[in-house]
């Protein structure tokens, strides 16, 4: 019964049946297919699980970011709309959000009036960073990619999120105030026809900024390139589904007198702790539908492990030292796993593998920049060991060789020797080719 239901359902998911009915039809069956693969994602638990992560980083990290963040902002005088904006964040706990927003504030203040040693300054330090490098992780593992940013690079980006992106948001704010208390939007505010537009306009600007930061950081976190307009797509999404569950929420918290009743003080912890859950949630659902619009091919199979067959890894390992070989050759060229990805059509987490093993027999260089360059003089990289990384190298898990039955020992090597006089002695520079002509 299960299986003919599992079996129809994805004949009307995937199957043409629902385009077949014209542009309705097609708009249905994309955001069905959509649906289905975010709601998949959500079952799976790790979207979850890194949500949840992500609040236990936040009750550790709240306080130095926010010191932070007033630091940075009392630098430009502006430090005092700092408290409205964690206001806003916490308005749909109601009167409790309020509360909180206050008992943040005096920690930050405590935090900037006594002295802090050289060990809780470092703790203070290295939480506000793990709260940053746990987004990155999260991102890094919706967009399927392997390997982290360089040390280097993480350091600087995590300083100008932590400085800069403060800055920018209450410099937003006080452009939109600002804008609010000119003459011109007073004269248009008092026009019985285009006033009340503009005040409902204003009423957005809240989930127009969660939107717009919600973009920033998809296209900005992920060691990936995300294009714009997949990252406007899930800042849209992700500010509407936000908007909607503040909402829900504060209305669930207005009528859940029975809960606090039956907590008593941990209530405002408890109901906190879900509100930072569910933000943290609808970031990461943002993120993943940035990437199917981006990725549509993997709508389908979603985090599935990917199985290359051996005939793959044989050409995805000659075609990485291709594409490195040629951008190495060009000096005006760089090429990165992002790049071969994108021009492979793989995620990066399908050609880790193989791009660890080619590192592993030093065929493969990494720059801190995170550039590929082949590990020797192209000249001495032969064909025959690239094909070996992936047909030859490996383990089994024991510490012993395997002791294989003579007939395939034998024929194994009949193999071996067919492979070795197709390539022959041909190199990574005779399989790029001479130097184009200009």
């Amino acid at each position: 019964m299960m299986p003919t239901l599992r079996s129809r359902f994805d004949d009307l998911v995937w199957g043409n049946a629902l385009e077949r009915r014209g542009t309705p039809g097609h708009v249905a069956a994309v955001i069905l297919r959509y649906l289905y693969g975010l709601i998949r994602d959500m079952f799976s638990g790790q979207l979850t699980l890194r949500a949840m992560s992500l609040v236990y980083t936040t009750l550790l990290s709240v306080v130095p970011l926010i010191a932070f963040s007033f630091s940075v902002l009392k630098a430009f005088g502006v430090h005092n709309q700092l408290e409205p904006l964690l206001y806003e964040l916490l308005r749909p706990l109601g009167e409790r959000g309020a509360e909180i927003t206050t008992q943040v504030i005096d920690l930050v203040d405590g935090v900037r009036g006594g002295v802090l040693g050289g060990i809780s300054l470092a703790f203070f330090i290295y939480t506000a960073i793990s709260m940053v490098q746990k987004v990155e992780e999260s991102f890094n593992y919706v967009w399927y990619v392997a390997k982290p940013r360089s040390l280097a690079k993480r350091l600087t980006h995590y300083m100008i999120v932590l400085l800069i992106g403060p800055v920018i948001i209450v410099a937003a704010l006080s452009m939109i105030a600002l804008l609010r208390s000119t003459t011109l939007v007073q004269l248009i505010l008092t026009n019985e026809a285009i006033g009340p537009i503009l005040i409902a306009t204003s009423d957005l600007t809240p989930y127009l900024l969660v939107t717009a930061v919600f973009t920033f950081m998809y296209m900005y976190m992920p060691n990936t390139r995300v294009r714009f307009k997949p990252a406007i797509i899930g800042g849209i999404a992700g500010g509407f589904i936000w908007a909607s569950l503040s909402v829900v929420f504060a209305t669930f918290v207005v009528y859940s007198t029975r809960t606090q009743l039956i907590y008593s003080g941990f209530a405002v912890a408890i109901i906190t702790l879900i509100w930072l859950y569910l933000n943290w949630i609808v970031l990461l659902i943002g993120a993943q539908l940035a990437y199917y619009i981006q990725n549509p091919a993997f709508l389908r199979i979603g985090r599935r492990e990917p199985r290359l067959s051996n005939s793959m890894r044989e050409r995805l390992a000659l075609n990485i030292m291709l594409l490195v070989g040629r951008a190495f050759r060009d000096s005006d060229k760089t090429v990165t796993v992002g790049d071969i990805s994108e021009t492979l059509r793989m995620p990066s987490i399908t050609l880790a593998p193989v791009l660890a093993a080619l590192d592993e027999a030093a065929l493969l260089a990494t720059t801190e920049n995170d550039d590929l360059l082949p590990g020797r003089d192209m000249s001495t990289i032969r064909l025959d060991d690239i094909l070996s990384v992936v047909r030859v190298h490996g383990e089994t898990g024991s510490y012993r060789d395997p002791e294989w039955s003579s007939e395939i020992d034998a024929l194994g090597k009949d193999l071996d020797d067919a492979v070795l006089e197709t390539v022959g002695i041909r190199t990574l520079v005779d399989l790029i080719g001479p130097v184009p002509e200009q």
